[in-house]
């Protein structure tokens, strides 16, 4: 059985029966046959249907909303936020996807060559509970799009979320069967991924998870995407604007309760303007207020799971005692469920989990550089590259470290990272490989193909 666990109070909001291998693999046939109609669909058809997708999330958006709150304790505002955002994609897609995947010409010797893009089949996604919706739309949108179909192994404590998304697509009219989800654990992965009629696996989660799928998807010689852990740096120069500076870097700290891959997670400054920016930092943290995610005026719901929370704290705790200072937080609170405070640490050095490690929560780690090249270089002294900050007021300043010195797959200047349907996401290093969104992650799940006629 797999159970859905309200982290808030540790109370069961549901037991969902485990699928067995027949039952998976007969999804996995029906899906492959909604498949084989679905390919012959012209672009103008899926897309009315993609953008009844949209409208389907924004009727149900409080029931969506509310799901993702129990299951994995997100603030409320936050998951009508996540709401509108997956609707946000179905619609970018639906009116894009045609013009990122036609044909193009290409003058050769031949009478006619072009390239044209075709759908390769079912796109096993293996995603995680952080965002429940987000990640998901973000594959399915451009994949169904494409002319692909989908397969759903979540995260299984929010197996409701997975659930609620495959009727999303059913009462927008898509096929029965052309995305559905899976209820397995993930020691049946591998079958799922040597299945023949999967033909792709995306994956977005930890590094280790990732790398277990890479290898068995290698090992069938099967496209995948990988987006991965990070330990995002916060490069805030002498220049910078420091209050508003402290301000964003705090949201980005702390939106989802820290527990996203992009959150930011290493604050490096530069001396000059370290204490005052420490202060700021330390003061706006301290006002964010942690309690009931339904209620609207708490900031910080509470993480995931306990154990997760045991595993932050285990980190914080070591740190500490290899030398690091304890600013704000770092308690265990005296309460029921996977509650963690708003946390701060300084004077943190390489050798630190809080500097080597992803801290998945609400702990910042404030490292003090001498200057900006010191300070590029610790931005750079890590093993992830997801995404990066730099903060000054010198745009030009911002625009070329970003661009040519920080090693990352996007990195934003006076802004947290974030991603977004328009642009390509996605990082470099054990953050993982491929891309999604915009024109380059529709492109991930299709057969490239060369066209040459004589």
């Amino acid at each position: 059985m797999l159970n859905s666990v309200n982290p808030t109070n540790l109370q069961i909001i549901n037991t969902y029966p485990q699928m067995l291998t027949s039952d998976v693999s007969e999804i996995i046939n029906l899906t492959n046959s909604a498949f084989e109609e679905w390919r012959e669909t012209s672009f103008s058809q899926r897309s009315k249907l993609m953008t009844n997708a949209a409208e389907v999330l924004r009727l149900k958006k409080e029931e969506c909303s509310r799901l993702m709150t129990l299951e994995m304790g997100k603030p409320i505002a936050q998951s009508r936020a996540e709401v509108d955002k997956c609707a946000w994609v179905c619609e970018f897609y639906a009116e894009n996807a045609e013009k990122f995947l036609t044909d193009e010409l290409i003058s050769t010797d031949a009478s006619k060559s072009f390239v044209t893009f075709q759908p390769l089949g079912i796109v096993l996604a293996v995603m995680p509970w952080n965002f429940p919706l987000w990640q998901v739309f973000r594959f399915a949108a451009p994949g169904l799009m494409a002319g692909n179909a989908g397969i759903l192994k979540h995260a299984s404590n929010v197996s409701g979320c997975g659930l609620a998304i495959e009727e999303v697509f059913r009462e927008a009219g898509f096929p029965k069967n052309l995305f559905r989800t899976i209820l397995v654990p993930s020691s049946q992965m591998e079958e799922v991924i040597r299945n023949e009629k999967i033909k792709a696996v995306t994956l977005t989660g930890s590094v280790p998870a990732g790398k277990a799928v890479a290898k068995t998807a290698g090992s069938v010689l099967k496209k995948t995407v990988m987006e991965l852990g990070g330990s995002d740096p916060y490069v805030i120069l002498e220049d910078a604007d420091l209050e508003m500076a402290a301000d964003t870097c705090v949201i980005a700290r702390l939106i989802n309760g820290g527990q996203s891959c992009i959150a930011a997670k290493r604050f490096i400054v530069v001396e000059k303007v370290y204490d005052e920016f420490e202060k700021l930092f330390v003061e706006n943290m301290k006002s964010k207020k942690m309690g009931d995610p339904f209620d609207e005026s708490n900031y910080i719901g509470p993480q995931a799971s306990v154990p997760l929370r045991d595993e932050l704290h285990q980190q914080i705790e070591k740190s500490i005692e290899f030398g690091a200072k304890l600013l704000l937080g770092g308690n265990i609170p005296e309460m029921a469920g996977a509650w963690y405070p708003p946390t701060v640490l300084s004077n943190v050095k390489k050798g630190m989990p809080a500097y080597d490690e992803e801290l998945f929560g609400p702990v910042a780690a404030l490292i003090k550089a001498k200057d900006e090249e010191e300070a590029i270089q610790i931005a750079n002294d890590s093993i992830f590259g997801l995404g990066a900050s730099v903060f000054t007021r010198d745009l030009k300043r911002g625009e070329l470290i970003a661009k040519e010195k920080i090693q990352a797959g996007c990195c934003f200047v006076n802004a947290f990272v974030k991603s977004d349907p328009r642009l390509p996401f996605g990082g470099i290093k054990e953050s993982g490989y491929g891309r999604e969104l915009s024109s380059f992650g529709i492109r991930e799940f299709v057969n490239i193909k060369t066209v040459f006629v004589k």
